[in-house]
């Protein structure tokens, strides 16, 4: 559906060249949600304000359904630009224009009829279920209302590939979450190819597929949601991980555990879909002459499956606890001994 090549943007500023992005290169699947995630200045803004144009590459070239997006222009790329509609951090709404005509607005550009265009903003209005505020002005309407009526808006004329743009980063964690869960629903019934930048690992970790890792304009890290939770190997992307798995008040309550059990080993635990569901600790109290305390836990689900972070404590003869260890690494369950008494 989409297909990066050897892409590379640079500007030109008083200090010089700048590469905001350098030689990406990516294919999205039709249907997918895509992810890509960095912090401030990482590039992938400007990654996605080039698969509609709003930048064109310095290198390489953009390919979506078919058309070199890269390369077009004019009244090309105005129909090109229909088929990829974006969302916005700032909702980037009329403000003069009611909900209903928010919506409409789209239609009226591209010339649609006034019946078609009242059938059409009907039907999106209960698809993001704003039903009874079809009359009712940005300004009175919350931050989530704002973004779903940017998101019918930005439906309005069938896209293939809808991009958004740090889309929830405006919004509070449990509107973020509504907003997620309505992206996810437009991605199953219509089968929506969804691109989303965030520097969020909660929103990666909530709807996608598959993540990319942007640092300094280079993807550094690429592949399938729960693989990258699972085995994250670059620096930037670890960190990203611990933001959902290891919250910073978990490093702080693994300290005080370490100190509070003077023998025996903490021992961090991660696992990866079907191992979550598994009777481990009663195994493991059964099989071997050991006690095993449940200290720190949590499970996160994503797209692909669940994964999970438990923190525990194993005390007993040292080779029983070696034992222990090596039974729980047969079980296909990550095993990092935090501290030893």
């Amino acid at each position: 559906m989409i297909s990066i090549k050897n892409v590379r943007k640079s500007f030109q500023t008083k200090q010089g060249t700048l590469t905001a992005v350098d030689n990406v290169n990516l294919e999205i699947n039709e249907g997918e949600i895509f992810g890509v995630i960095g912090y401030s200045g990482a590039g992938k803004s400007t990654l996605i304000r080039m698969l509609n144009k709003l930048e064109s590459p310095t290198e390489g070239s953009i390919t979506i359904a078919g058309r070199e997006i890269s390369k077009i222009k004019g009244a090309e790329l105005r129909k090109a630009r229909q088929e990829i509609s974006m969302i916005f951090q700032h909702f980037n709404l009329l403000w003069s224009r009611t909900v209903r005509e928010n919506i409409a607005f789209p239609l009226e550009i591209a010339g649609v009829s006034g019946a078609e265009r009242k059938r059409r903003v009907d039907e999106l209005i209960k698809l993001v279920g704003l039903e009874g505020r079809e009359s009712a002005y940005p300004s009175q309407l919350s931050g989530g209302q704002k973004q779903r009526v940017g998101i019918a808006r930005a439906l309005a004329n069938n896209p293939k590939v809808l991009l958004c743009d740090e889309a929830t980063s405006a919004l509070d964690p449990q509107t973020t979450d509504s907003i997620l869960e309505l992206l996810v629903d437009i991605n199953k019934r219509l089968g929506l190819t969804i691109v989303l930048i965030t520097h969020e690992m909660h929103v990666i970790r909530k709807i996608c597929h598959r993540v990319a890792v942007m640092e300094n304009g280079g993807i550094v890290e690429l592949g399938p949601v729960l693989d990258v939770f699972r085995n994250p190997k670059q620096p930037i992307t670890k960190r990203f991980v611990q933001q959902v798995t290891e919250p910073e008040e978990t490093k702080d309550t693994v300290e005080h555990l370490i100190k509070r059990y003077p023998t025996g080993s903490v021992i961090q635990l991660t696992f990866v879909g079907e191992t979550v569901e598994q009777p481990l600790i009663t195994n493991l109290v059964r099989n071997y002459a050991i006690t095993a305390n449940i200290l720190q836990g949590k499970i996160s689900q994503t797209q692909s499956g669940s994964y999970g972070s438990l923190f525990i404590h194993l005390d007993g003869p040292e080779q029983e606890v070696q034992n222990a260890l090596e039974y729980i690494r047969s079980q296909q369950i990550g095993v990092e001994v935090i501290g030893n008494g």
